[in-house]
């Protein structure tokens, strides 16, 4: 299993807005393409940043699911002309966990 951790940093100001956004509009969406393991925004520390993670059966499993996200005319159409201009930043990372993880 390959777990994909995404961290995005926002504009000021526009967390609330975007979490909303995610929720109505980008969450039912890439759902159909990806398993959500876990969703967070920051608090303390480097605030402004969402972070969420997604599991995938493996990288081949991943790329083929992103591209079907990529053609998805609602992810297209609804949800980044409105989710994209609220990012500074995005950042993403493959993991892979270890043999005692609870999480495999």
């Amino acid at each position: 299993m390959y777990y994909e951790m995404r961290t995005y940093t926002l504009k000021v100001g526009t967390v609330k807005e975007y979490l909303k956004h995610f929720e109505e509009v980008g969450l039912p969406v890439i759902s159909k393409y990806a398993k959500l393991v876990g969703w967070w925004y920051t608090e303390i520390g480097e605030l402004n940043q969402i972070i969420h993670i997604w599991a995938y059966e493996s990288l081949d499993d991943r790329t083929e699911r992103r591209a079907a996200l990529y053609r998805d005319k609602a992810w297209l159409e609804e949800f980044i002309p409105v989710a994209f201009p609220m990012l500074l930043k995005q950042e993403s990372v493959l993991l892979r966990p270890a043999d005692f993880s609870p999480i495999k």
